[in-house]
């Protein structure tokens, strides 16, 4: 959301006109039965004073901060009689922006002495309000959407509908009551002796300070009150005269409320004679007609705080469940106000608010309890520093008797003398504190407590009435509780559902580890790094580091290696682990000393420096670490941290050990997945021949390709060897089906190939005796389709083949003409039948001729109903004349890959053969 406040800004355009002038209703798309109530307001002569806009973005939340950005807009403008109608008729017109349209919501508030404006715009200019007559009805109050337009009709005195081709614009006017003129509050009367006190001569500090926090404006007043001159302190920071109560000597505190649109509270002003003086003030952030934002600070005498300080909303004696005019009210309201914030964070941050003007506190806090009550989270804080302290857990039992137990009030006049009474509080200067349960029906779900930088500030009285409040709450809060956790559980579901498919989705080990880092990073935490471990007798190995931002990647990870890894403990559920942040801490300190004995050196190791501070800052916070458990055994640990002086929710915890669990199943699933793959490939490599051997006057290539993702040994093999002086063997087979059965019969069939050639055994016979040996493997054996030939290379430049094919496709013959023709015959497979009769058939290569064989993984290559076949694979080696034999092989490969879109169902091998052409001299 961005915002801004002009007081004095210039008036806006009223809205679209036509060439003639303004535009009538009709032509602005605006409701033709609301004529007469609004159409005199589009040459309205009202001077806008001040103006504010807001952007909101699509989201469900931003309907409940457009309500507290027009709230406090006209609060802060003194309209607080309509401010309800305002609130309500915005929350419609967003509602309807933002749910319904899906589109950004612009407001726009616009101050005059009559009243106010306010415009809400959406993006989604097709969505028009159609025109209709005032008989027709715009459709019922009781539905979701849709009863912005009739809310307008009712509660505001003028509205209307604007359309641009890029926007909707809907607005309403809202005038002031009919009042004194002046008057916005009013007290009673009063004896002069019971006014506030102030010297004869009150001096009101004006000081203007710019978005970086110097000082631009420096009044006579404010040269009075603190012994400055105006060109003495005009460009310095305000927190170099600022002496804030919360972090003295700092501006940590006065940047962050000179951020906010509005704030009002006591600090200190060091004047020019060295002495801080205690002011009251009341700031306000505006931005001028360019738009640059400033904050105008008007300071008094502490004891003058009556001058600025805003009267509260009852007087201190009012009883809590009566309003000042004797009417009952509900006393959630009386101390909460109304409306009540819609979230839980909203709504914890404005008790801790109301808790500490409450009682007039320097500080407030409010922790909520776990489910088992035994540890106490903090929620919300105000008055101390909340980025250190949000999230942080202290025990509900801190130690034995009734002020060590947050199940019952407690008061303490100092902490200094009981240090360490109320852990939260340590190091923030605060020393009186009372602090109260939150219950419901009996059950404790939380903590309030308010704190002051004085001792002795509390007693059993205002432990009674912060518990009166606290009671008050309790149920508020619980329930807002209950919801945003069903809201966390929800949504906790919907990322385990998707984590779960991400981490089923892949079965590599590297790309396990990724999604892990990536699903953690950074929904569920800054940084995280993930150790892996191999085997039981394995220290534990840090596998992958991942931070939102890629630059501290290298520094965390270069700090993790020099920390010992954690202990791979099996027990379940998160626990600290303080090595990384002790580590980066001693690493920032050493950096440091290093940096400040180099004296005027320094400069040198500047860029070593940075990189160091930013590593501590990122790992600096708390650090978890999860076990991953698969199959009763510890297989890694998954480490995630958040920056400095932040901590962990105990849901996300809870949501983070969900998620180790389905990611140390998926990492073990990749483990054993490349266990096996590893295992099928290096079987696979040793059913094929380790190389080819070089044949005097014949080119061989082969290509071989397996299918699937390679956890599979397959069945198709191919083998070419020397049987004898000038004689060599070659095979090519397919085994039926995959896997180990049919890696048995494959790395049979190519032994005894190899064998029974060398014994002397022609080519039938070798393969009626391999035959017989598949055949006495029994129920383990496969049929295999078989091409054996024996080669002879010939003096005259040519080879001579014998060739048995048995049951396996044909080889080709390529001559030099380009015509293709087969070189076999079929004869039946082996692994069938026990008594075979197979012959041979002789070959002769020409120079030039070219022998391809293929297995079945190549002629059944398919594409729909198409398959390539024989056919298609004669017409594609016919295109070969002239090539070697590996541009053969090559070329009949990219002719199957292209053949069809879809990865290969089978494994393919490929055998080419050729007789180079003699040369001629």
């Amino acid at each position: 959301m961005t915002t801004g406040v002009i007081p004095g800004g210039p008036p806006p355009e009223p809205g679209p006109t036509g060439p003639d002038g303004p535009q009538l209703p009709e032509q602005r798309g605006e409701p033709a039965g609301h004529q007469d109530r609004h159409v005199d307001n589009r040459t309205r002569s009202s001077v806008i004073t001040a103006r504010a806009a807001a952007s909101f973005e699509p989201l469900g939340r931003s309907v409940a901060t457009a309500r507290s950005f027009v709230r406090d807009t006209l609060q802060g403008w003194g309209f607080g009689d309509i401010v309800d109608d305002a609130v309500v008729l915005t929350s419609e017109l967003v509602t309807n922006a933002v749910v319904h349209a899906g589109t950004a919501a612009d407001v726009l508030c616009l101050r005059s002495a009559n009243g106010v404006r306010v415009e809400v715009a959406d993006r989604y200019p097709e969505r028009e309000v159609p025109l209709q007559s005032a008989a027709v009805s715009m459709g019922s109050p009781d539905r979701e959407g849709g009863r912005g337009l009739q809310l307008c009709a009712a509660l505001a005195g003028r509205w209307g509908v604007e359309y641009t081709p890029t926007h909707k614009n809907v607005w309403f006017q809202l005038d002031s009551p009919e009042r004194p003129v002046g008057t916005r509050s009013a007290g009673p009367s009063l004896p002069a002796e019971l006014l506030p006190l102030a010297d004869g001569r009150v001096r009101v500090a004006v000081v203007q300070i710019d978005r970086g926090g110097t000082i631009t404006a420096w009044n006579e007043d404010a040269e009075e009150l603190f012994g400055y001159a105006a060109e003495q302190v005009t460009g310095k920071p305000l927190t170099d005269l600022a002496a804030w109560p919360h972090t003295p000597g700092t501006g940590t505190g006065v940047a962050e409320a000179l951020r906010l649109s509005r704030w009002e509270g006591s600090y200190g002003i060091r004047g020019a004679d060295g002495r801080v003086i205690p002011v009251y003030a009341s700031h306000l952030r505006v931005r001028d007609s360019g738009g640059e934002p400033s904050t105008v600070c008007l300071l008094v005498r502490d004891h003058e705080r009556a001058i600025l300080q805003t009267p509260l909303r009852l007087p201190a004696n009012t009883d809590a469940g009566t309003g000042a005019d004797g009417s009952n009210t509900d006393p959630f309201e009386v101390f909460i106000g109304s409306p009540a914030p819609d979230d839980l964070d909203s709504l914890l941050q404005r008790t801790v608010e109301r808790a500490r003007d409450m009682l007039d506190a320097d500080a407030a806090f409010l922790l909520l309890a776990t489910d088992d009550e035994t540890e106490l989270e903090v929620r919300a804080s105000t008055g101390l520093p909340s980025a250190r302290q949000r999230f942080a857990r202290v025990p509900v039992e801190a130690g034995p008797g009734r002020y060590g137990s947050a199940r019952m009030p407690a008061v303490h006049d100092d902490l200094t003398a009981a240090p360490g009474a109320v852990p939260l509080l340590g190091g923030t200067g605060m020393r009186s504190v009372v602090t109260v349960p939150l219950k419901v029906e009996g059950r404790l779900t939380g903590s309030l407590g308010v704190a002051a930088e004085a001792s002795g500030r509390y007693s059993n009285e205002e432990a009674l009435r912060l518990q009166f409040a606290a009671d008050r709450i309790a149920l508020a809060v619980e329930s807002a509780r209950l919801g945003e956790l069903e809201r966390l559980r929800r949504g906790s579901l919907s990322f385990l559902v998707e984590a779960s498919d991400l981490l089923a989705g892949t079965l590599d080990r590297d790309q396990t580890l990724a999604l892990m880092a990536q699903m953690t990073v950074p929904t569920l935490a800054t940084w995280c790094a993930v150790y892996t471990i191999a085997d039981q007798a394995s220290d534990p190995y840090l596998s992958y580091v991942l931070h939102e931002d890629e630059e501290l990647i290298d520094g965390i990870k270069s700090l993790l290696s020099k920390v010992a890894p954690p202990d791979p403990v099996p027990t379940p559920g998160a626990r600290i682990w303080p090595a990384p942040g002790e580590a980066a801490h001693q690493a920032a300190l050493r950096s440091s000393m290093r940096s400040l004995s180099l004296g005027d050196s320094h400069h040198r190791i500047g860029t070593t420096i940075g990189p160091t501070l930013a590593t501590a800052a990122a790992v600096g916070g708390e650090t978890v670490v999860l076990p991953l458990v698969a199959r009763n055994r510890v297989i890694g640990m998954l480490t995630l941290g958040k920056p400095a002086d932040e901590h962990f929710r105990q849901e996300i915890l809870e949501l983070a050990e969900d998620l180790s669990r389905r990611a140390a199943l998926a990492l073990d699933n990749a483990r054993l997945y490349s266990e096996r793959t590893a295992i099928s490939q290096s079987l696979q490599r040793s059913l094929l021949p380790p190389g080819l051997p070089q044949i005097d006057g014949v080119e061989v290539d082969v290509i071989y390709r397996a299918a699937g993702e390679g956890n599979e040994v397959g069945g198709d093999f191919y083998d070419l060897f020397p049987i004898r002086d000038g004689a060599y063997g070659f095979a090519i087979g397919d085994v039926c089906g995959t896997g180990p059965e049919a890696a048995a019969v494959t790395g049979l069939a190519r032994h005894a190939l190899r064998l029974l050639a060398r014994e002397g055994y022609g080519g039938p016979a070798v393969l009626e005796r391999l035959n017989s040996a598949i055949l006495d493997e029994g129920a383990r054996s496969r049929f295999l389709t078989l091409l054996y030939g024996e080669l002879w290379p010939q003096e005259d430049g040519s080879a001579r083949l014998k060739v048995v094919c048995a049951g396996h496709p044909l080889p080709l013959r390529l001559r030099q003409d380009g015509t293709v023709e087969p070189a076999a015959e079929p004869q039946p497979l082996l692994g069938v039948m026990e008594d075979l009769e197979l012959y041979e058939q002789t070959v002769t290569l020409d120079p030039g001729d070219v022998l391809l064989c293929v297995t079945d993984g190549v002629t059944e290559r398919r594409e729909g109903t198409r398959m390539l076949g024989d056919d298609g694979l004669a017409d594609v080696l016919t295109t070969c004349t002239g090539l070697t034999a590996g541009a053969v092989a090559a070329r009949i490969m990219r002719a199957v890959e292209r053949f069809a879109a879809d990865a290969p169902s089978d494994d393919m091998a490929i055998l080419a053969m050729r007789v180079p052409e003699v040369l001629q001299d």
